[in-house]
């Protein structure tokens, strides 16, 4: 079953179901885990390479603005790979290959190959998409112990919680800073099930722009800085860079956090499990093992 993985998510989905000998090709940004790094690069960036947020949003509104694609597939190196499945999503444009531009590629290859798309917005929603894939794969016992697993994770999580009648502190969850961005999706979400309450967040629908004076007046007492697509390390180094800046002095006397956003939060995957108890070792240390190191740092 030759396999393109056409979104991060997908080709993390197809590691954690054991698939990954069906994957000959994968983006540009697909690097968990290690053993895809090998895969033929099938995609590429339009957005320029910098670190400065508002340059990155203002690439992308130009882009998008002008009709043209923020990424793009190479379809000589697909053609040539000649790919059984394509795995694409339907959820959003800015953060992968659009499922639009998949079908039309589709169209042009002998034979044509099945395409799954994948566009969960929940966390069942990509409980879900795990399924999608494995049922592609011919991988339904593994996606059904993978998903037993996950349920179990999480039901720890809330147990626990449940059995110390521990309160919910006050969070939000920042997917973008310049603009500022607050996660929706599965974002919130997460928050609940880790033992936080999500101060602007709504679970299930896209993130949303906010004005600074609204952030700094919903009085979060945690503040988790995911920026998309960004590792740990890029992270914390955002999270600095806007400590340092006055229209964020409002953080002081706060929790502030930077997430390994890829591994916990951007990506919806198996990986977004990880990503609910590491906020609840945020929330509530004393309830949980020690957060792992590669997972967040706290930078106030």
């Amino acid at each position: 079953m030759r396999t393109v993985s056409l979104l991060p998510a997908a080709t993390e989905i197809m590691a954690f179901l054991g698939a990954t000998d069906h994957l000959v090709g994968v983006t540009h940004e697909c690097d968990y885990p290690e053993i895809v790094v090998s895969r033929a690069r099938v995609t590429k960036s339009s957005l320029p390479h910098t670190s400065d947020p508002a340059e990155i949003d203002a690439a992308v509104r130009e882009l998008h603005g002008a009709g043209h694609a923020l990424f793009s597939m190479d379809e000589t190196r697909i053609r040539a790979l000649h790919p059984d499945v394509l795995l694409t999503q339907a959820l959003c444009e800015v953060c992968a290959i659009s499922e639009t531009d998949v079908r039309a590629l589709a169209e042009k290859l002998s034979p044509v190959p099945r395409i799954v798309t994948l566009g969960g917005t929940t966390l069942d929603g990509v409980y879900a998409d795990i399924q999608a894939v494995a049922q592609a794969m011919d991988a339904s016992d593994e996606a059904e112990e993978l998903l037993a697993g996950l349920h179990d994770r999480v039901k720890h999580v809330h147990d626990l919680l449940k059995a110390a009648k521990a309160p919910r502190p006050r969070a939000v969850l920042i997917e973008w800073t310049d603009p500022v961005y607050i996660a929706g999706h599965w974002g919130p979400e997460q928050i609940k099930r880790a033992g936080g309450f999500d101060v602007l967040g709504t679970a299930g629908v896209h993130s949303t722009t906010v004005p600074m004076e609204q952030l700094s007046q919903a009085d979060p007492q945690f503040v988790l800085f995911a920026p998309c697509g960004y590792s740990l390390a890029a992270s914390v180094a955002e999270a600095k860079r806007c400590l340092a800046l006055p229209q964020w002095s409002w953080l002081a006397g706060r929790q502030v956090w930077a997430l390994d956003a890829n591994g916990l939060v951007s990506r919806p995957g198996p990986r977004i499990v990880d990503g609910i108890e590491a906020m609840a070792r945020i929330f509530n240390p004393l309830l949980f093992t020690a957060i792992d190191a590669r997972h967040a740092e706290r930078v106030r």
